[in-house]
């Protein structure tokens, strides 16, 4: 007798992945390797504006920290899923110095392996099939794609200039308000470089207390601010800890985009459900990386007015370059990016970023990376050294290129 073998799935032996993935739209980061390798494949010489990745080293005590932990046999076996006494403490300490806030180390700290996977890890441990999600767009693709994944849905809710890229709390449907489980929201903002004051927490904390909502602050870029700004944390407003989590990076203030290492703090209730999940799904974070982020938390702030400087003085040659070039632009406060409206005479800005690539060899992202609602500006990120993002600029004077074109 023999045995029918089951149909095949796709192309080969294999079957599909699950739909939950193949269903993501397309990641526009991918397209945008695809357009610069194939500049490159004709020999262009390209300047690279786009990328997020800070180009500067790890300050060198840190790295000295780790360098010395990792030798340290204490550190080669599996580490503790809460963390290190000694970094919650560290985090605690950085959390009352910095913001004026109490954070109890027991229980209202989780270490992430980079803020990332810890917001995509959230949104598993909450988001069910049918759930909603609000956040702001344009968005960091995580915060929109992670409960994609977990068969939730989004909210988007659109950030403009008419409102100064704060979204329009009045303007949720009440459906959804009391479906939404997750309020996802990113200030300094990741791609606008839009800011918050505390007026518009205060507001998004008590819609959050209303309708039981989990309050997701992402805080990524809380040291990289200029002209004397200083980024609030969300427990700056009374209570906040009540409903909301603030996620923190070492990435951007300490130049450890590589080492992965960041941390949640907040509602004691959900840090322990982003334990319990993250428990199923990895094995904690490396035990000397922790120490460096100790040496981090409790000397790096030496390093933040040098580090700080040179993405001013790099925003500074963004901003003068494109108003010459046409552009009318405010200096942003916060971050590492520039974000600017594409030429009217362009359709979108994916075209206005493949134009650049094929006339100047000068990549941006485009911002309909972030979604639709950034389809019509682009982003320019701080990422490389002044003389190099002035060679850009000067490239795109000489073809020609200006916001009338």
């Amino acid at each position: 007798m023999t045995t029918q073998n089951p149909p095949l799935e796709g192309k080969g032996l294999l079957k599909k992945p699950a739909h939950r993935l193949t269903k993501l739209p397309t990641y526009v980061f991918a397209e945008l390797d695809e357009l610069k390798e194939a500049a490159r494949q004709r020999g262009a010489d390209l300047i690279d504006l786009g990328i997020g990745n800070p180009d500067r080293p790890t300050p060198p005590s840190i790295v000295k920290a780790i360098q010395e932990a990792v030798g340290n046999p204490a550190n080669h076996g599996y580490p503790n899923f809460k963390g290190k006494p000694e970094f919650r403490e560290a985090v605690s300490r950085w959390m009352k110095r910095r913001y004026n806030v109490d954070i109890n180390p027991e229980n209202e700290i989780q270490p992430l392996i980079g803020s990332k996977e810890g917001l995509a890890h959230l949104s598993f441990a909450y988001i069910d099939a049918g759930d909603y999600s609000i956040v702001t767009s344009p968005y960091y693709p995580v915060l929109s794609r992670a409960s994609w994944i977990a068969d939730g849905n989004v909210h988007h809710l659109p950030l403009t200039p008419e409102n100064n890229f704060l979204p329009d709390l009045d303007s949720i449907p009440e459906e959804i308000a009391r479906k939404a489980k997750l309020f996802f929201v990113n200030y300094p903002n990741n791609p606008t470089a839009a800011i918050a004051d505390l007026a518009f927490y205060e507001k998004l904390v008590a819609f959050c207390r209303q309708y039981g909502i989990v309050l997701v602050s992402d805080l990524a870029y809380a040291e990289i601010a200029f002209d004397g700004y200083r980024p609030l944390s969300i427990f700056a407003v009374p209570g906040a800890k009540d409903v909301a989590v603030e996620f923190h990076s070492f990435s951007k203030s300490f130049n450890m985009a590589g080492w992965r290492i960041g941390f949640a703090v907040g509602n004691a209730e959900v840090i322990k459900a982003l334990y319990s999940m993250k428990t199923n799904l990895d094995y904690g974070l490396n035990s000397a990386l922790q120490d460096g982020a100790i040496e981090a938390l409790n000397h790096g702030e030496a390093y933040l007015p040098e580090i700080v400087q040179g993405y001013q003085e790099r925003r500074d040659v963004v901003v003068q370059g494109f108003r010459e070039l046409g552009w009318t632009i405010d200096p942003p406060k916060a971050t590492l990016y520039v974000w600017l409206p594409i030429p009217p005479s362009f359709s979108d800005s994916k075209a206005w970023c493949r134009h650049l690539i094929d006339v100047a060899d000068v990549v941006i992202t485009p911002g309909v990376a972030f979604g639709e609602t950034g389809d019509r500006f682009f982003r320019v990120s701080l990422v490389s050294p002044k003389e190099t993002i002035q060679k850009a600029l000067d490239r795109l004077k000489a073809k020609g290129i200006r916001y009338d074109s």
